[in-house]
């Protein structure tokens, strides 16, 4: 049997630049892992099937979950229509919150099922294959600090952080947002404004390589999390609005944002210690706006085989 964890991440720049020529958005974003993660287990069953059970039955173990989607992709590059798997996924990563907890799970099935079958991937041939699957899915094989472009799946890789920074994350367990609404929302109120062409885009991108508070993360110079779909969703979704209120009153947190397309939203801290004492500070207050928060420090990795 295998072990691989699957980490969420949060969005520490999301920047909706304009439309592409396949009609998906052209995004320039730095994505960072924390340290929240699933755990998917795989056991080898040589039958040809493909079997996925959870401890949430909230999730559909069907065949539209991205880690049987991406098993089949897997064994139909192998060439061994034999190979089956039997794979049990640990749910810690809340559903629908915009911290790519999906796209990590079959980010995983990757990781995990190249090695229990012993196909010898590369994590670069992983992460084509990953690209194929969503847009998040390359960066949660690569983890870490990433600048990501296109649609997400173009990597950059950054220095690891000096420090021990932490983020609050906070989400309403009942609220989930759709991120084909977000983006389709963001293209009607922002369109005018929208840059138009790769040399647009490639000055947008440029700039955001250059950042000072990049190289690398630190407390100092925290970053100033811009997130263009909480522009839209925020108006539209109470649960971001109290959940960002709430986050913004906590003394000693660096910068406020919501992650992806929502609505989770998280505070940076310094470290972890601080980033747990304000949780339990402020937890008769996260308790009444009906919030779930976790304090989590940042990952430098991403998808790995357990030991």
């Amino acid at each position: 049997m295998i072990s691989v964890t699957a980490p969420a991440k949060v969005n520490l720049h999301l920047e909706v630049l304009g439309l592409r020529s396949d009609g998906f958005h052209e995004l320039a974003m730095v994505m960072q892992s924390i340290d929240l993660s699933d755990r998917l287990s795989f056991e080898n069953t040589a039958d040809a099937q493909l079997s996925l059970s959870c401890d949430d039955p909230n999730l559909s173990v069907g065949d539209d979950n991205l880690i049987l989607r991406a098993a089949r992709l897997l064994r139909d590059r192998s060439g061994f229509s034999e190979l089956g798997a039997s794979i049990h996924l640990e749910k810690h990563i809340p559903i629908g919150a915009g911290l790519a907890g999906g796209s990590s799970d079959g980010a995983a099935a990757l990781v995990g099922l190249n090695a229990l079958w012993g196909l010898g991937h590369s994590p670069a041939e992983l992460e084509c294959m990953a690209a194929e699957l969503g847009s998040d899915m390359p960066f949660c094989v690569a983890g870490g600090c990433q600048l990501c472009f296109g649609r997400g799946e173009h990597l950059e890789a950054l220095p690891a952080t000096l420090q021990s920074l932490a983020v609050l994350l906070v989400k309403d367990p009942t609220v989930s947002v759709s991120t084909p609404w977000a983006y389709k929302r963001c293209r009607e109120l922002n369109q005018s404004h929208y840059l138009a062409g790769e040399a647009a885009f490639e000055q947008r991108r440029q700039a955001l390589r250059s950042a000072d508070w990049l190289r690398p993360l630190r407390s100092d110079l925290p970053p100033p999390l811009r997130n263009d779909l909480q522009e839209v969703v925020a108006p539209q979704t109470a649960a971001v609005r109290s959940a960002l209120d709430l986050l913004k009153s906590i003394p000693h947190s660096l910068a406020v944002a919501m992650s992806g397309s929502g609505p989770s939203c998280f505070a940076l801290f310094s470290d972890l210690a601080s980033c747990r004492q304000a949780q339990d500070q402020f937890a008769p207050q996260l308790d009444r706006a009906g919030l779930k928060a976790w304090s989590c420090a940042l990952r430098g990795d991403g998808v790995r085989i357990e030991a």
